[in-house]
């Protein structure tokens, strides 16, 4: 599973969260490693240098073999958590998509 990086110009050390974040995404899609052929996130800080509620924005595009890219939003107050949070969205639409076509 190939795993791209994108940030803002608001978000610094962009190596170093690509670096953070692979394992913690590799880890968390393990069981769909058949169905993924890459995934794409796109790191942002809507309120540049002030701070503020749920300014820190996380979207996966998780692509899927012969389907349509799917893909999830998440903000919240750090990156952490919105990385974290846009795992558990995008792993539960896999569930979703994936269990539709193994019914057929």
């Amino acid at each position: 599973m190939n795993i791209q990086f994108n940030t803002d110009k608001n978000i610094a050390g962009h190596e170093r969260l690509a670096k953070l974040y692979s394992t913690t995404i590799s880890d968390a899609f393990t069981r769909f490693n058949s169905y993924i052929t890459s995934v794409e996130v796109h790191l942002s800080d809507e309120n540049g240098g002030k701070t503020g509620p749920k300014d820190k924005k996380c979207v996966l595009e998780v692509r899927v073999k012969n389907l349509k890219p799917i893909a999830v939003t998440e903000r919240e107050d750090s990156m952490d958590q919105a990385v974290k949070g846009a795992i558990i969205k995008a792993k539960a639409s896999l569930d979703s998509v994936l269990g539709k076509l193994n019914e057929h």
